[in-house]
């Protein structure tokens, strides 16, 4: 049996004077606004990642081996050298040369860039061969004093005027030596 303290209580159950005891509560934390807030974050994260996807400009490579054949008619070339000097020609170089086909490439108006891809298309549109505008191959060329931003222009381009082929190539010497010539004109 328990001794029983001169008060009357038990002596586990002993109280102090003058302080009363609260009763035990349980705690209870209403979880639904976290919850919320989590599926919000995860909602947004969601939509900023599938907004903000990184592209990329895709690049044919072609095979090693035998180069393939480009008919003269659906080839037009882009000659790159500093930002104030770029040329383009239709054909081969040499009948270019021959005939001063070599025209200098403007930022706008009707010897820019977009116009002369148009200008080919129509033309190819006139006379079309197996392949019509389709067959419309870009050559990009860049000098010594091409820089890449130039580069990149010229392959936005491509991609804005729905040019389906085109290739940047390594310029030839007598492509380079023409440039250099025109340069110092």
């Amino acid at each position: 049996m328990d001794a029983i303290s001169a008060d009357g209580n038990s002596p586990r159950t002993r109280a102090r004077s003058g302080v009363r005891r609260l009763p035990a509560k349980s705690l209870r934390i209403d979880m639904t606004p976290m919850v919320d807030l989590g599926f919000l974050l995860i909602s947004f994260f969601v939509i900023t990642t599938e907004l903000s996807k990184p592209t990329a400009l895709s690049l044919a490579m072609p095979k090693d081996g035998k180069p393939s054949d480009l008919g003269e008619s659906y080839a037009l070339t882009v000659l790159l050298d500093d930002g104030n000097n770029s040329w383009y020609y239709t054909g081969s170089w040499e009948a270019a040369v021959a005939e001063n086909r070599v025209r200098p490439l403007h930022t706008a108006g009707k010897e820019s860039l977009r116009a002369v891809i148009m200008a080919q298309k129509e033309r190819l549109d006139k006379y079309p061969g197996k392949e019509g505008r389709a067959g419309l191959m870009v050559l990009l060329k860049a000098g010594k004093g091409a820089r890449y931003r130039q580069v990149v222009d010229v392959l936005d381009e491509m991609s804005i005027s729905q040019v389906g082929k085109y290739a940047v190539i390594r310029i030839t010497e007598p492509e380079l030596a023409w440039m250099e010539r025109t340069a110092e004109n």
